[in-house]
């Protein structure tokens, strides 16, 4: 087969004034090179697939394209024009022309030349290597993505010419577990479409692997998506940013990275990073913000922030003391320390080692909650008064709130006395000695003497209340804690509900009403993934291909308490997905708060059922759920597509409207 372009099949002075008289020149040349054997033919089936749709594409390009019996190979020939050509694309006339010729019944071609001509689009520095060259040699050879030798005199400018643009990008959530990778990867996704070299570092729950400083030092652009503080952000200083909340990666991506660029080609950049020593240095979660976020989206950060450090303590202390009761009873609790008494072969001080391992781990929640939420607001200065603030909340008896509030006033001092301009003589001892000798002074005496006992006060009540609770009361909260759960699949909503519920938890001796909201919590966030995977069992031919496979992963995730596991669902179709996974999410809790369920475990998913209160119960409230949410799935979509009769089912297992593939051409059903 011979070359798909030629210089032949270049015309960089394309005098064409009308879409007609364009495809008429190009396929004149096509002629000439025995591509085609009937001018007047196949121009008649470049205006029939013309008629079907605009060939005109954003950017100043234009695409006919067509099947055609009087092609002989698969084509392509470009024209560039002076007065621009109108081919009905919404920003205006083309003056890139590319006519595309396949053989009829050459789908594949004509399919494989158009998606790789639209992707090679996206990049500005192809689309302008094209309306600078002025060899047709060289633009036949961009075209098919040779690599030609340049002249030694425009070797320097063809070379920046046609290098690719560079970002560099950051993805981060509260828990590191789902969010971070999904963005990650629906960004290289959105970044191979684009044409531009994308790298990312995942700061997940795993920890993460920094990007070189050379690859940061090339980079062009860096986009953060993100709903914590990026670790070391220092490093990306200087270069046009995009800082967004880590959804904002999974579900816009492609926007993100037309952002960064507009930007780039603006020359806006961030801020050089300040100094450590700098007393007005910013706080981590400040600069995760754009200048114009309001203060409720600036506390939800820092609040997020502690709970994404938070998190881990839960997860391993909470687990340890279920094992524990799990293998030596609730009364394990009153062992004596397995400092002064452990005997290898009883598996009773096996059971003590591993409560007293995870109780702990729990003491140091409160502490932890206070001082990343400090450090949110403040950076490394606000850690030690955050951590003084949180241990002194539990040494008080004012718990989970009083975590809370210790670290959101650390946060604020330490801001407070940041602001004050110091000479420059003593900056370098600011944020080692001065920052945390006042900060924690203060902080101590506010909750010591000021505000300690009422906040101590308020969750006792707190504590009474659930422990109070019956009946429809109990109900109510399990509907409200299941809606929360789902609203946002891991997001602020859903963390919301989750540190409420380990928050009553992480005591020495939990109240019966704690263990419920727990047992109602984990239940209900189980249902959006599990329901989104029996949905595509059931119905597999309401879901993309895509969707399909996500399924399957989404058993193993909701079994195991994992909610992120339905977001590419409701990233796809939210106004189903989301109402559905909140009402299966709704009867779970309420079913689990009326079986009066029980969990002193903070995670695990079906895999510590044994250690629950009644849990046969248990997992016929998840099951109830699970097959509500699943039902009104089904029927959403089925709905949707009752709507919509014309609409096929696409090879690929997605749906296209007539006319919505590549170039316009309906796809094959596979499936009715």
């Amino acid at each position: 087969m011979s070359e798909l372009i030629t210089a032949d099949l270049v015309d960089l002075d394309l005098s064409a004034d009308t879409k007609e008289a364009a495809a008429r020149s190009l396929a004149e040349r096509m002629v000439a090179a025995g591509r085609v054997t009937d001018l007047d033919g196949f121009l008649a089936d470049v205006a029939a697939r013309e008629a079907q749709m605009p060939t005109g594409l954003d950017g100043g390009i234009g695409i006919p394209h067509c099947r055609s019996e009087h092609v002989t190979e698969p084509t392509l020939a470009f024209g560039r024009s002076a007065a621009r050509i109108d081919f009905g694309a919404p920003d205006g006339a083309a003056d890139l022309v590319f006519l595309i010729a396949a053989p009829a019944g050459a789908d594949s071609d004509h399919l494989t030349i158009l998606s790789s001509l639209a992707r090679r689009l996206m990049s500005a520095e192809f689309t302008g290597a094209l309306r600078s060259a002025d060899d047709p040699r060289r633009v036949a050879a961009l075209i098919r993505g040779d690599q030609p030798e340049p002249s030694a005199a425009t070797a320097g400018a063809e070379a920046a010419a046609s290098a690719p643009f560079r970002i560099v990008a950051v993805t981060s959530c509260p828990t590191g577990i789902a969010h971070t990778y999904m963005a990650a990867e629906s960004l290289e996704n959105a970044a191979r479409e684009a044409g531009v070299e994308l790298v990312v570092e995942t700061q997940g729950s795993a920890g993460f692997d920094k990007l070189p400083p050379a690859t940061i030092a090339a980079a062009d652009a860096v986009i953060f998506a993100h709903d914590v503080e990026v670790r070391e952000k220092a490093r990306f200083a200087g270069k046009p940013t995009v800082d967004v909340g880590v959804k904002a990666g999974i579900n816009r991506p492609a926007e993100l990275i037309a952002e960064v660029r507009q930007k780039a080609a603006r020359g806006e950049i961030s801020a050089p990073a300040a100094t450590s020593g700098d007393a007005d240095s910013t706080a981590p979660m400040d600069r995760a913000g754009e200048p114009g976020d309001r203060f409720g989206t600036r506390l939800r950060k820092w609040l997020m922030t502690g709970v994404s450090y938070m998190v881990p303590f839960v997860a391993a202390g909470g687990l340890l003391i279920a094992l524990a009761f799990a293998i030596g009873g609730y009364e394990i609790a009153t062992a004596k320390s397995v400092a002064d008494h452990f005997i290898w072969t009883e598996k009773d001080s096996w059971a003590a080692l591993l409560f007293q391992i995870g109780a702990a781990a729990f003491t140091f929640l409160v502490p932890v909650l206070a001082g990343y939420i400090a450090y949110g607001m403040a950076d490394r200065p606000g850690l030690v008064p955050g951590f003084v603030g949180g241990y002194i909340a539990t040494t008080i008896k004012a718990g989970f709130l009083g975590g809370l509030v210790a670290g959101l006033i650390a946060g604020a001092i330490v801001m407070g006395i940041q602001r004050f301009k110091v000479p420059s003589s003593l900056r370098g001892i600011m944020p080692v000695v001065v920052i945390p000798l006042i900060s924690s002074a203060i902080v101590g005496f506010l909750m010591f003497v000021v505000i300690g006992k009422p906040i101590a006060s308020a969750q006792k009540a707190m504590t009474d209340w659930l422990n109070g609770l019956s009946g429809t009361n109990a109900i109510m909260l399990g509907v409200l804690l299941g809606l929360m759960m789902c609203f946002d699949l891991g997001g602020p909503v859903n963390k919301v509900a989750y540190a409420f519920a380990t928050g009553g938890i992480t005591v020495a001796n939990p109240s019966d009403g704690s263990l419920k909201i727990m047992a109602a919590v984990m239940a209900a966030g189980m249902v959006p993934p599990l329901a989104m995977a029996l949905a595509t069992t059931v119905r597999g031919r309401l879901f993309t291909k895509t969707e399909r496979e996500n399924g399957k992963a989404a058993w193993v995730l909701g079994a195991s308490f994992i909610s992120e596991g339905a977001i590419p669902f409701a990233a796809a179709d939210p106004l189903r997905v989301i109402p559905s996974s909140m009402v299966g999410g709704a009867v779970t809790g309420a079913l689990s708060m009326t079986f009066d369920c029980t969990l002193r475990a903070p995670h695990g998913g079906v895999f510590v059922v044994p250690l629950i209160g009644q849990p046969f119960l248990y997992l016929l409230a998840i099951v109830a759920g699970t097959a509500v949410s699943a039902g009104l799935v089904i029927v959403l979509k089925g709905m949707r597509k009752a709507a919509r009769p014309e609409t096929a089912v696409a090879a690929d297992g997605g749906e296209t409207a007539p006319g919505g593939g590549a170039g316009g051409e309906t796809k094959v059903p596979a499936t009715v």
